[in-house]
């Protein structure tokens, strides 16, 4: 795991000083190594710039930028392509030779022979730029599911790219504008869908994409290689229950075989739900040593999972590790979550995750996450709420549920579940309605907040691209894997791993598991109030029913007794009209009006003033 960052500037403006100075921002991604170059040509200066994170070949021939043997193509990767020892295989057979065991130089060679069509092969997490002098191009890859982010800044002549915003603000080329349509998505979701960024100009590269920079004429082109749409509309499969746990077992335990590929000691979060439980039963199952998996608990019944956690991790018989966070320490993270995540981020779960990051740290450079499990196999309540609302809606009639009825004009629009009644029932879609069960803030609670004249219809879903032909929880599933998993759950993991110099993988995201399920019927993922039901049937082949079926917790916090007691001073001194009115971008009475209801009120949406702190907060630290 690392961290990148690099220009093409047409203008000759940008020099080796600029990129250092953005290299030593993500040391953070990378403190192993560090190295930058930049090429002057007659067209362009180009810059590369690389963090390092040793993990596969920890010699100095795994160094980056790396370079083919006639040194015409030089690459910067972040992240790991885990079938790489396959591909070299493949590879030596057409005659390419290697002096290094890094998966780098794979990409190296499998580039000059196929061009960037390459990263079809590639099963892997990865984000990574390559320059090819003999083209004159620089093209710009990222993973399927988006585990490993890059940014790109396209405008005033230059072309920036980045694994972190925060590169960016070294670049004297770069224009701090706000998007104030990704103000209104923040707001809304509590995160910036891609390609949007809190900057104008400014872009996420999608997931399954990659673009091209024709030197030569200054173009920029996006190509998407992958779409996991294709394979949610495709035929669904016929397999029975067993057939599909006994090939999602096969699947499972290939994509941990492949992540547990390291030069470094490896461990994995345990929470003691089904995910991570799996993927460390199955762990467990393969491996002769005891594996690592780490904890960490709160004093709060409510919020703590450790307990759980620890009758699997003896169940299972793995070397556990769990560690207590107090209040304290908790409440210190919050400061640092605007540095860390570069723009408003409102997912206040990246707390714990920041913690346990920190605690598996001291053991391990290498975690393995079971993130993304809800999202493929149907995990969210939220997915038993769309099936109730689906029946309320056949007895309501339509007239009743139009957005002009009198009737849903007359909710309380200050009182959160009534708004959000308002807009589920004015929806025709179940694709829709998850979309307003996603939301913290109703679009006219957006549009109220914005001081702007311009008003937002800020959606997370093109409708046009999400199979509305397939049945709903199969097209929900769809729509999630597409906005909430790769801009808030990855978005949400890769900081909080990176800030602790950890690499966090996801086997869950295996392309090939994915692809499958997206085939599955829907039964097998949602069975009659069932989630998840085929991963479950395979956990209780590793674990029993007794330990695992318990009420689904997530990874919260106690954030709502936090902001009306030992946060209230940071909310009244950040949330202010002194600290309003230097962006003015936010209605100031409306702000101060929500602020003072939800600390004087219990029927306040707690998730609506973190969302207000966090982004006065990201202000305060880099638009200042």
């Amino acid at each position: 795991m690392c961290g990148i960052n690099g220009f093409c500037d047409f203008n000759k403006r940008l020099q080796k000083e600029d990129i250092e100075k953005a290299n030593e921002l993500l040391r953070h991604r990378g403190p192993d190594d560090g190295e930058t170059v930049v090429f002057q040509t007659p067209d362009a200066h180009i810059g590369l710039g690389h963090r390092r994170l040793s993990i596969l070949d920890l010699s100095s021939l795994g160094h980056q930028p790396m370079y083919s043997d006639d040194k015409k193509v030089v690459i910067i990767l972040n992240g790991e392509i885990y079938n790489f020892k396959e591909l070299r295989c493949q590879l030596e057979g057409k005659g390419h030779r290697f002096i290094s065991n890094s998966d780098t130089e794979v990409i190296v060679k499998s580039y000059l022979q196929y061009g960037i069509e390459c990263v079809q092969q590639f099963i892997g997490m990865f984000a990574f730029v390559i320059y090819d002098m003999r083209l004159q191009k620089i093209f710009l890859c990222r993973d399927r599911a988006g585990v490993k982010p890059l940014y790109y800044y396209f405008a005033n002549g230059c072309l920036l790219f980045a694994s972190e915003l925060k590169a960016f603000h070294q670049y004297k080329v770069f224009k701090k504008e706000i998007e104030p349509k990704a103000v209104s998505l923040f707001l809304s979701y509590g995160y910036i869908k891609e390609p949007y960024s809190i900057f104008k100009n400014t872009h996420k590269l999608s997931p399954g994409h990659y673009a091209i920079l024709d030197i030569s004429n200054q173009q920029l082109q996006l190509h998407q290689y992958w779409n996991v749409l294709d394979y949610y509309n495709k035929p669904v499969i016929d397999i029975g229950e067993e057939e599909a746990t006994d090939h999602l077992e096969k699947l499972l335990t290939s994509a941990f075989e492949y992540r547990m590929v390291s030069d470094v000691p490896v461990g994995v979060f345990l929470s003691g739900g089904y995910d991570s439980s799996l993927v460390s039963a199955i762990l467990q199952k393969n491996s002769m040593n005891k594996i690592k998996t780490f904890t960490i608990g709160f004093n709060e019944d409510k919020y703590n999972e450790a307990e759980h956690a620890k009758a699997v991790a003896h169940y299972l018989g793995t070397d556990h590790h769990e560690y207590y966070c107090s209040t304290k320490e908790a409440l210190e993270i919050i400061p640092t979550l605007p540095y860390f995540y570069d723009e408003p981020f409102g997912d206040s779960s990246a707390i714990p995750t920041i913690l346990v990051s920190r605690f598996a740290r001291q053991q391990v450079t290498v975690a393995l996450s079971a993130d993304a499990g809800d999202e493929i196999f149907a995990g969210y309540g939220r997915y038993d709420q769309l099936v109730k609302i689906k029946k309320i809606k056949q007895y309501i009639p339509s007239f009743l549920a139009r957005p002009s009825s009198k009737i849903l004009q007359q909710l309380p629009v200050n009182n959160p579940r009534y708004a959000k009644l308002g807009e589920i029932l004015s929806t025709e879609t179940e694709v829709e309605i998850s979309d307003n069960l996603s939301r913290h803030f109703t679009r006219k609670q957006v549009n109220a907040l914005l001081n702007t004249t311009e008003k937002f219809k800020a959606s997370l879903i093109d409708l046009d691209n999400i199979p509305l032909k397939s049945d709903f929880i199969n097209t929900v599933l769809a729509a999630d894997y597409k906005t909430y998993l790769a801009d808030d759950i990855l978005t949400k993991v890769d900081r909080a791993t990176m800030s602790a110099g950890l690499e966090g993988r996801e086997p869950f995201l295996d392309q090939r598991i994915v692809e499958w399920a997206a085939q599955l019927p829907s039964s097998l993922k949602y069975n009659k109030g069932n989630k998840k039901y085929v991963l479950k049937k395979l956990t209780h082949r590793y674990l029993p029913e007794k330990i695992m079926d318990r009420p689904k917790m997530g990874f919260g916090i106690p954030i709502n007794k936090w902001l009306r007691g030992e946060l209230k001073p940071l909310v009244m001194d950040i949330i202010s009209r002194k600290n309003l009115q230097k962006h003015n971008l936010l209605n100031e009475d409306a702000v101060i009006s929500l602020r003072d209801n939800y600390l004087t009120s219990s029927e306040s949406d707690t998730s609506q003033l973190w969302l207000l702190l966090m982004f006065q907060m990201w202000w305060n630290q880099w638009m200042e």
